[in-house]
């Protein structure tokens, strides 16, 4: 199991970009709700970029509800006014990287109500995720290797567990961030790696357990030395 790291900071300027003449597309060609945007061949065209960099910048306004697309039809300009459009938009072109500790912050607070779900709802195929990427982290840590990805996979299980299609999504796209973060400030060196596979192991038996209360107490002590590392940087 293997975990690719898709950092995106440096598509960032270009999908800023790229977002902000959609948004004057939208704007100056009277593009409504409901009407169709131009296709990425015809952007990529007409932007002077990769097709793959118009499909990111579609992506991410469709995460944040401005885009629709529908299968064999194309992308379509969301239902919710002109005035709402521009306004997000333009947020989300002020949008900042995330600071260490605002990550640390949202990722317990997901994980905290992800971990009980898990314990509710976990599945074989789930329990069976989740041991592979525990195992593959303690392999590593006890070989002195740097295991950030294993643990964030065994993490990631977790959210895909919980039965919740919007956690798992929101702890996918904070994942690359938080794996940059860790290995920045050389999270695992500081004595953390080690206790992680006991604790992993305690939150693996509470969810294999089906106790969400447990679940959720030891994903507590889990994450209280990263805590309070977080405020002590």
């Amino acid at each position: 199991m293997r975990l690719e790291v898709l950092t995106k900071n440096d598509n960032r300027k270009i999908q800023n970009g790229i977002i902000a003449k959609i948004r004057d597309l939208m704007n100056y060609k009277n593009l409504e709700p409901g009407d169709k945007l131009p296709s990425e061949r015809m952007l990529s065209e007409k932007f002077g970029v990769s097709r793959s960099n118009v499909r990111e910048a579609i992506q991410k306004l469709e995460f944040y509800g401005i885009l629709k697309s529908k299968p064999q039809s194309g992308t379509f300009v969301a239902d919710i006014g002109q005035v709402a459009v521009n306004g997000m938009m333009e947020d989300i072109l002020r949008l900042e990287d995330p600071d260490f500790k605002s990550l640390v912050e949202t990722r317990i607070l997901l994980e905290l109500k992800t971990v009980r779900l898990a314990a509710q709802r976990r599945t074989e195929e789930d329990l069976i995720r989740m041991k592979e990427a525990l195992e593959a982290y303690g392999k590593k840590v006890e070989n002195g290797e740097d295991a950030v990805q294993e643990d964030l996979l065994f993490h990631l299980a977790i959210a895909k567990a919980s039965g919740n299609s919007t956690m798992n999504t929101l702890m996918l796209i904070i994942t690359p961030e938080i794996i940059t973060k860790f290995e920045e400030h050389h999270v695992c060196d500081k004595g953390l790696a080690f206790m992680g596979i006991k604790e992993h192991q305690d939150i693996y038996d509470a969810i294999k357990d089906q106790n969400p209360q447990l679940a959720k107490e030891k994903m507590k002590v889990h994450f209280k030395a990263l805590y309070q590392y977080c405020y002590n940087i």
